[in-house]
């Protein structure tokens, strides 16, 4: 039986990290993507520090998402190896600082839009021919936050709400042809970027990532 494979973009902490983890101890290979090399690194120590037999195993690759040329290269490998993906979680975002519509920094607007947008739009092309591979329509799995139209999350919110309706658009595409392409809206986290929008804020009834990667895991393909 083939192993099963997974690429999640935005691996490095919070909910990617709590997927690679969770998929990685169920047996799967994950393609980890992230900027940060020691926050993969230390994604790779955790797992292996587990040691449970019939555990999977991580491939880092530290690199941006709007770098399109590593990408397009980072797919054609995955190809080669692996032949296919049963997986695609995109959790890469570019979280703007929270600021009024009429006081945006241009230059936040635009990592946001190359980000949050731009790059969903072109890795779409280069991974469904991989997750079509798959012996059965794999799966491509996007994170909604409809947070567009509250007060100060213009650019977040807006770059959020554009990347969706891309994912809902090849949804509304795939449903004969596959790829299966999933909306999920995950509950409140205790996450780095959480807390940068809400400082202060009493982290205890948020969901941890890793629970909450497992719980949409096991709704996913249940056992």
């Amino acid at each position: 039986m083939a192993q099963h494979i997974a690429l999640i973009t935005g691996a490095s902490r919070g909910l990617g990290a709590g997927l690679a983890q969770s998929l990685a101890l169920r047996g799967w290979h994950v393609v980890v993507v992230a900027r940060t090399v020691g926050a993969l690194e230390e994604l790779d120590d955790r797992i292996k520090a587990q040691k449970q037999p019939g555990a999977g195993a991580l491939t880092l690759a530290p690199m941006d998402v709007t770098n399109e040329d590593a990408m397009r290269h980072l797919c054609a490998s995955i190809h080669g190896r692996f032949g296919h993906l049963n997986l695609w979680a995109h959790c890469a975002i570019h979280a703007a600082p929270l600021s009024p519509a009429a006081h945006l920094d241009g230059k936040d607007v635009d990592k946001s839009i190359a980000t949050n947008m731009r790059a969903t739009a072109s890795l779409i092309p280069m991974i469904e021919p991989l997750l079509l591979a798959s012996s059965i329509f794999g799966t491509a799995l996007f994170f909604d936050d409809p947070r567009g139209s509250e007060k100060f999350f213009g650019t977040y919110g807006a770059t959020k709400a554009a990347q969706i309706a891309l994912a809902r658009s090849w949804a509304a595409e795939t449903v004969k042809t596959g790829p299966r392409v999933l909306i999920e809206s995950p509950a409140p986290m205790a996450t780095a970027i959480r807390a940068r929008f809400f400082p202060g804020e009493d982290r205890t009834p948020l969901a941890q990532p890793l629970a909450e990667a497992e719980r949409i895991l096991n709704a996913l393909y249940p056992t």
